[in-house]
Parts: structure tokens; C-alpha cells; sequence
């Protein structure tokens, strides 16, 4: 080996990316029982809702028994837990565990109550999520109790945002407002998305696990769709299943929620009730708008190339997902990840989904052959990226708080794959990109 060659090999180990808070093999996990679920459901035909709850759960425990008995997660620094000592006795936190308690029912109260008057929740898909919420309140009432308990006598600092909020309800005032306020907006994240993905859990679900093999094989259009709708519900069930564990014993705790308010709005707006993309809305882009399909009917090599592409966006958006094992969760901090499509770029989700949509819709042609409709689905839909690039920058504000998230930035900017290909065709220089000493 020469000596320009020992220089590269040196400069490789000590810019090695940085370690991500999930293995691999939580996600497998995951993957490995829910596609062992959806081969059941299809050999019985059980393609209704709750069957698609089980999928959840057989995508879910996975991944917990993965995480806490091949990961060993619970022993892990980041959940607060003090594992090299006895727990404490009950009498030292029970007085804590009791306002602990009290703001914990008092926060889903709040979130109930927000349920009944959102006229939304009551309509459409959300009925299903509302069932399920409400059927499992009562349990999850009950079980707060022992867990609450369990858990307090093995915390370093069990005073948390749901303590501070017992505490003020009991009139002793707020010992810490940002743990307050961090807890709230945590909760706020997981009342609002925990709903809606429920909500979408039955749909893509059924239609995936309904579909007779023989359409599917019909042509490749059908074969091609059948496939990005597989992806979708991949990438539904594991949502659903991190937006459910958000528990420090698992390590996939809400660190802290996004705190910008820009964050929030740039999140919203891509959601029921507040989306601006659905039909009618201001950011429609699908005004006399075709797809792929329609466009390349005639164009077999098109067709075909173009169906391969878009199931491959949608594997990479669906992977994104996986990786975050027990995880996902829109705008939260619940650790770093540097693995799987997280070592290309640091949103490929965002990049992926968006590809997929300039690709699938083809905006600059029109049914109508308007040229104005074509322009308007064009730039209408380079706003919705634009939305995502701004969704991008608020999580990248808020997660560049943490210094695990900072050298992950920095580390993707000198080596991933996506920043060097962006540096190749602007011509920028990496000269000031070197790792520090």
C-alpha cells in the first residue's frame, strides 16, 4: 500500500459514521412478523380491521422482544434508569408516582376531551381509531398504575413533565416549565398522530391482503400497484406501532418534542384536519392531472421502467420507516439514526416520497391539454416539496440541539452518498468538510 493509499484507509477509520440509536435488527423483526401475519390473513382471507390491529401487534412484539432481549435496550443510559442498584423503596416515590399519576390522567383527559369536540374524529376512517382508543382507555388507565409505580423506583430523575402537571393540579405550583411545556407538546404529537395513523391502518391493509393473486398478476400495472400499496401498509404498521411504545423501559421514549412553531405548522399542514394537498384544497395538484399508467399505456418500456422506479421510492420511503424499529415518530427527538437509508441522506423519506410523487403524477402533462392546468399542477406541486424542505429544516433546527444529531449532520455532509452527489452537480467544494482532529 502506498502512502496516498494508507492516508485514504487512515481517514476512513477515523471518520467512521457515527453509531445509530437503532440496530438492524429491530426492523427485521418487525418485518418478520408482520409478513407472517399478512401470509395468514391472506391464506384465511381476514382482510377487516381488526385483523389489521393484529398486524400491528405481530409487527409490534417483535421488535420489543428484539430490542429488550438481543439489544438489551432497557440497560441502555438514555432511558434514565439505574440498573447497577436495588430499586428504591416504594415508600421514597410514592408520593412522586401519585402526582406522576394524576397529570398523566389528567393529560389524556385533556386529550379526550380534545377527541369529542374535533368533529372530525367522528367521521370517516377516524371512527375506527376512536373505537380503538376508547376500548383500550380503561386498560390503559388501570396498567398506568403498577407501571407508574415499577418504573419511578428504578429512575434516576423520575420528576418528569407528568409529575410537574400533578404537581400543579395539587396546587404546589410549576417546579420546571420546560419540562411542562415539553410534555405537553410530546403528548400532543402522539394524541394527534397516534389517531390518525389508526385511522389508516384497516384500508391499505385490506386492500393489500384482498387482493386475488391473479389480478395481481394481470399485468404490470396491477402487479406494480399491488406492490406500492405492500409498501404503504409496511411502513403504516410500523408507524403506528412507534407512535404506541413511546416508553423509556424500551428506550424509545420522546426525548423531547419540536419545540418551533414552524415545525408544527409545516408538520400540519400534510395532515388531517389541517392538509392543504387533498382535493379542493390550496396546494391540489391533481387538476386534470393523469399518472404514469394512463401516460405510458401505449409505451410498454416506459411503463414498465417507470413501475419499477416507483416501487423502488416506495421501498426506500417504507425502509426509512423501518429503520426506526420501535421509533418512528414525526416531530419528536427519540434517538439518532445513522443506519440503512439514513446513511445516504438525512431525509430520505422526504426524498423518496417526493420523487415518488414527481414521477408518478408527471404534473407537466394534462388531460385537458391545458398548458395553464399543466403549469399550475407543476408549480403547485413544487410548492408541496418545498413544504417538505421546510419540514426538513425545522427538524433539523430542533433535532441540531443534540450533539449526537450534530455530528451525524456533519458526518453526512463529508461522506453520504446524496450531500456528495448535490456537491458534484453545484460544483461545490468540500475543502472545508474535513473531519476535526
Amino acid at each position: 500500500m502506498n502512502a496516498h493509499s494508507q492516508m485514504q484507509a487512515d481517514a476512513a477509520v477515523t471518520d467512521a459514521r457515527p453509531r445509530s440509536a437503532v440496530s438492524h435488527g429491530v426492523g427485521v423483526a418487525g418485518l418478520a412478523g408482520l409478513f407472517a401475519w399478512i401470509a395468514i390473513a391472506r391464506q384465511f382471507g381476514m382482510d377487516g380491521p381488526h385483523s389489521a390491529l393484529m398486524a400491528v401487534l405481530w409487527c409490534g412484539l417483535p421488535m420489543v422482544a428484539w430490542s429488550l432481549f438481543v439489544d438489551r435496550v432497557h440497560r441502555n443510559p438514555s432511558t434514565g434508569m439505574d440498573w447497577s442498584m436495588p430499586p428504591r423503596p416504594l415508600a421514597d416515590t410514592l408520593d412522586i408516582s401519585i402526582g406522576k399519576i394524576a397529570g398523566l390522567w389528567a393529560t389524556w383527559g385533556i386529550i379526550a376531551v380534545i377527541y369529542c369536540i374535533g368533529r372530525w374524529y367522528w367521521e370517516g376512517n377516524y371512527q375506527f381509531s376512536m373505537m380503538v382508543l376508547g376500548t383500550a382507555a380503561p386498560w390503559l388507565v388501570g396498567l398506568s398504575i403498577p407501571y407508574v409505580l415499577w418504573l419511578d423506583r428504578r429512575l434516576t430523575d423520575p420528576r418528569d413533565g407528568a409529575w410537574v402537571f400533578g404537581q400543579w393540579l395539587a396546587g404546589q405550583g410549576i417546579a420546571d416549565r420546560e419540562k411542562l411545556c415539553d410534555h405537553f407538546r410530546a403528548w400532543a404529537v402522539k394524541g394527534f398522530f397516534l389517531a390518525f395513523m389508526l385511522s389508516i391502518v384497516p384500508g391499505g391493509f385490506g386492500d393489500f391482503v384482498r387482493a386475488p393473486i391473479g389480478e395481481v398478476l394481470s399485468g404490470p400495472v396491477s402487479l406494480i400497484n399491488w406492490l406500492i400499496t405492500g409498501m404503504f401498509v409496511v411502513d403504516v404498521m410500523f408507524a403506528t406501532v412507534g407512535y404506541a411504545v413511546t416508553m423509556k423501559p424500551l428506550d424509545a421514549h420522546i426525548r423531547s418534542a419540536n419545540p418551533y412553531a414552524a415545525g408544527w405548522t409545516a408538520a400540519l399542514i400534510c395532515y388531517p384536519p389541517f392538509i392543504l394537498m387533498n382535493p379542493g384544497g390550496p396546494l391540489d395538484h391533481h387538476k386534470a392531472a393523469g399518472d404514469w399508467a394512463m401516460w405510458f399505456a401505449n409505451y410498454p418500456v416506459f411503463l414498465v421502467g417507470t413501475g419499477i422506479a416507483l416501487v423502488a421510492l416506495t421501498a426506500i420511503y417504507a425502509w426509512a420507516t423501518v429503520a426506526f424499529g420501535l421509533r418512528f415518530s414525526n416531530l419528536t427527538h427519540r434517538g439518532v439514526l445513522t443506519h440503512g437509508p439514513y446513511a445516504w441522506t438525512k431525509h430520505p423519506a422526504y426524498l423518496s416520497k417526493n420523487l415518488f410523487w414527481w414521477l408518478s403524477l408527471l404534473p407537466f402533462f394534462a388531460t385537458s391539454g391545458s398548458l395553464v392546468d399543466a403549469a399550475r399542477n407543476t408549480a403547485i406541486l413544487g410548492i408541496v416539496s418545498g413544504v417538505y424542505y421546510w419540514r426538513a429544516r425545522t427538524e433539523e433546527a430542533h433535532l441540531g440541539q443534540d450533539p449526537a444529531y450534530r455530528a451525524y449532520a456533519e458526518w453526512m455532509e463529508r461522506n453520504g452518498p446524496i450531500p456528495r452527489l448535490i456537491r458534484w452537480l453545484t460544483g461545490r467544494k468540500p475543502a472545508d468538510l474535513a473531519p476535526a482532529e
